[in-house]
């Protein structure tokens, strides 16, 4: 993987401990936050733009079990169809995804430095 795969990573990384630090208190306190909710949108948007960056063949091929196109796909619903982003479903992605999407990027990270 080229040293340009590995900023785009190295920034998803950074997107997900943002992500981390504003969603710290929880479920409740995420679905009554707008601004909460704006700048875990913003973050999602651009791991999504990273992933799309970066391609999702090349991706693939480096950690197959991870969706990579449905999370490109995500950052167009986010930023197209903005008034009807279901803030719910948001949640479920940084709740139930973004775990897995962290280890694979670490994995990837990793392959990298040995290569």
């Amino acid at each position: 993987m080229s040293r340009d795969a590995t900023v785009f990573l190295r920034h998803i990384l950074l997107c997900l401990d943002k992500i981390a630090t504003y969603t710290s208190e929880g479920r409740d306190a995420f679905l009554v936050d707008s601004r909460t909710q704006d700048a875990v949108i913003r973050n999602l948007e651009i791991i999504g733009q990273a992933v799309k960056d970066l391609g999702t063949q090349n991706l693939s091929h480096l950690e197959p079990e991870v969706p990579w196109h449905q999370i490109a796909g995500l950052r167009n619903v986010l930023a197209h169809q903005y008034l009807g982003v279901d803030i719910a479903l948001v949640w479920r992605v940084v709740e139930d995804h973004l775990p897995a999407l962290r280890s694979a990027v670490e994995n990837a990270l990793g392959d990298t430095s040995e290569g």
